[in-house]
């Protein structure tokens, strides 16, 4: 097998990957009403480059929701609700716990950002912690399969491949069966008549 069609297969195998993905994302996003959650883990996409260079923008990220939400520390990078209903994903830069009544504040800010943001984070507007895992720029997929008319060219898509390739077959087993029916050429060979000699 040559360096070109190890190459070719290699990359069909991750457009399919990527392309079972998406539809799976769809399904389940449609089904739960929600975001894509794949056995516990949330899957966010990041579209700003507050984050760069360790979350490139574009990037799809898995975020651990639950839990006690008043016990990260300054590092850790959780994914929260800002003043303006925008999910944002930053680092906690600073850390203060109130235990009178059970909650903690937050002061985040994005790793290729000059200054932290300006809003605090309070502990119950926490969505998860970012787990480190992260795929560039599925995001922008991701994105655009979860729309309205993602959804429909997904779902119209595998249907076409199918045809195309039900299309294709056809085509090959026709012209390998006109091809054997037709047989060796008829050719001109030598007169076998023997020589009349006088």
């Amino acid at each position: 097998m040559n360096i070109k069609k190890i190459a070719s297969t290699t990359l069909s195998t991750l457009i399919f990957i990527v392309f079972l993905v998406l539809v799976t994302a769809v399904v389940i996003s449609k089904a739960s009403g929600g975001e894509p959650s794949f056995f516990g883990y949330q899957i966010k996409t990041v579209l700003s480059g507050s984050m760069e260079p360790g979350i490139q923008t574009g990037s799809i990220v898995a975020i651990k929701p639950g839990g006690d939400m008043t016990r990260f520390q300054k590092g850790d990078v959780i994914t929260f609700m800002n003043p303006d209903n925008l999910l944002i994903t930053h680092r906690v830069v600073d850390a203060s716990i109130n235990t009178a009544i059970g909650e903690a504040t937050y002061t985040t800010k994005g790793d290729n950002n000059d200054a932290a943001d300006t809003s605090a984070v309070s502990s119950t507007n926490i969505v998860g912690q970012y787990t480190g895992v992260t795929v560039p720029y599925v995001g922008y997929a991701m994105n655009f399969a979860v729309s309205k008319a993602g959804s429909v060219l997904l779902m119209i898509v595998p249907g076409l491949l199918l045809l195309l390739y039900a299309l294709y077959s056809s085509w090959k087993a026709v012209a390998a069966l006109e091809k054997k029916n037709a047989g060796p050429s008829a050719t001109g060979g030598p007169d076998t008549l023997p020589d009349i000699v006088q």
